[in-house]
């Protein structure tokens, strides 16, 4: 059986205001307290989930490209030894644009990593300030063209529908970036998260977003934009060429079997019972409970079909492919057909949000831009 393993950094220079990941602005980071804990949890799920077969790795946050380069060296080489890996394993790291990680873009190719996850955001400065960024457009152009050099594989991310933004504007920039993208781009639109300052601003009564129908517009160019540049949509907000989707996010959408390693870290696995672990947000928590036990481990419980099945529908429909009938019969004992309320299905099959045939199920273009009022509605 096939394994993906997420490993959270949760240290950040500064929390953006849009963001709701578990990130924390740390002093100073203990590296060698935290290379341990991490091969400690590694080595716990090795004895739980022996005989597994790697197929990726991704370093995710926070900000990855903050931890030292010896950090993902060492977790790598656990990894090798704890289980199989495959020879074209895909190894992403998240980083950001500045200058003083990008020049560590060459360490983490050495140490294993061969596909790299940029934070752009955007290529405009009033928009970088708007979002928080530690770094300019200048210092971002120059760790894509860096990017390019150093990794095999690359990818970047947009948002988009910001406050004051334009169809034209947003179709400038995203031509800007298509100049400059390798095989991958992911584009979301800015949307507003419990918990965060941009949350507390909208409370206020600040309008941070794009008119809607200013949004609706944008979305539908940048279907336009990416499938004449031959990087259609894969998933919601993902365009890649075909064969260079991100392998390890398919795991997720696909509910393939995953560990979370590190703070805050989710995990999906079977291991006889199907089960769902989360880790302890707080850093410090995390770290204390996984030296003392050998994992930071804040709730695990087994998943009944019922749940599972919920999940799966939730992450398949993201997929622009949608959940194909006979990978879906392979994961559970009952069809897809009978888990969906019909009369719903079919209703949102004749509003144009579903479409559904012998092979499979899938969200419309337009349900993909509804798509959480869609899952509401089958729930």
């Amino acid at each position: 059986m096939t394994l993906a393993i997420y490993i959270h950094w949760p240290f950040c220079v500064s929390k953006c205001p849009y963001c709701d990941f578990n990130s924390h602005v740390a002093d100073a980071v203990d590296h060698d307290a935290w290379r341990g804990a991490y091969v400690r949890e590694l080595e716990h799920y090795a004895k739980a989930l022996p005989a597994r077969r790697v197929t990726s790795v991704f370093f995710g946050g926070g900000t990855p490209s903050l931890m030292e380069a010896r950090t993902a060296e060492v977790i790598l080489q656990n990894i090798a030894r704890l289980w199989s890996v495959d020879d074209d394993a895909e190894i992403t790291l998240e980083a950001n644009p500045s200058s003083a990680e990008a020049g560590k873009f060459a360490d983490f190719r050495a140490a294993g990593v061969n596909r790299l996850s940029l934070g752009v955001q955007s290529l405009r400065e009033d928009a970088l300030k708007f979002l928080g960024r530690a770094h300019d457009a200048d210092e971002a152009k120059c760790a894509i063209a860096l990017a390019a050099k150093t990794f095999p594989r690359f990818s970047f991310d947009l948002i988009y529908a910001r406050q004051g933004q334009t169809p034209d504007m947003w179709c400038e920039e995203l031509r800007e970036a298509l100049q400059m993208a390798g095989d991958h781009l992911s584009l979301y639109q800015l949307t507003i998260e419990p918990h965060t300052q941009f949350d507390t601003r909208a409370r206020r009564g600040e309008f941070l977003t794009a008119k809607d129908d200013y949004a609706v517009s944008m979305f539908e160019a940048t279907q336009e934009m990416m499938d004449a540049a031959a990087m259609p949509a894969y998933e919601i907000s993902n365009h890649a060429r075909a064969g260079h989707e991100s392998r390890h996010n398919l795991t997720y959408w696909h509910y393939g079997d995953y560990i979370g390693i590190g703070p805050g870290a989710h995990g999906r696995y079977r291991n006889g019972a199907r089960m769902a672990a989360e880790n302890h947000r707080a850093p410090d928590i995390w770290l204390q409970e996984t030296m003392k036990q050998g994992r930071g481990v804040k709730q695990a419980a087994e998943i009944d079909d019922k749940t599972a099945m919920r999940e799966a529908l939730m992450m398949g429909l993201r997929l622009t492919a949608g959940i194909a009938h006979e990978e879906w019969n392979e994961k559970f004992d009952m069809p897809l057909v009978q888990f969906l309320p019909s009369e719903k299905a079919a209703r949102l099959v004749g509003e144009g949000y579903l479409a559904q045939d012998d092979t499979r199920l899938r969200a419309t273009r337009a349900g993909l831009q509804r798509l959480n009022a869609v899952l509401g509605y089958l729930d």
